[in-house]
């Protein structure tokens, strides 16, 4: 299993002895960001052109092109270990029945209920008191 590391890619070239070029500046510029990761044990993978939407003003938006350099390098097998989820078995509970039959009771209503009163429609001068 691997872990993937994604810097953005020098934008401006480094100045030498010896490197005259912008071409020649930029590379080096490149080459140095490589060189670093891989030093602390990053394996440069590729190099992507990615679009980036960013405001502009209140309400506007622009898009972007960001280069981006994307590296690797391979994790510790404790890490590996930690990272990859134990499968859990699905644990079944005992649920209440649910039954879909009348509803207890005779299904007659009670005679002694309080009534709601019956309401006309109109102005509040009409209605029963």
């Amino acid at each position: 299993m691997f872990e993937y590391k994604v810097v953005p890619a020098p934008v401006k070239g480094v100045k030498a002895k010896g490197v005259k070029t912008p071409e020649a500046r930029f590379a080096l510029g490149v080459e140095q960001a490589i060189n670093d990761l891989a030093a602390e044990g990053w394996e440069y993978q590729r190099s992507d052109v990615l679009p980036s939407t960013e405001r502009v003003g209140l309400t506007g938006s622009e898009t972007h092109w960001r280069t981006l350099l994307v590296f690797r390098r391979a994790m510790a097998e404790a890490a590996v270990a930690d990272a990859t989820p134990a499968r859990v078995e699905p644990v079944l509970t005992a649920t209440p029945a649910v039954s879909s039959a009348v509803p207890e009771g005779d299904g007659i209503a009670d005679a002694n209920a309080p009534k709601e009163p019956d309401f006309e429609e109109g102005n509040e001068e009409t209605r029963p008191a």
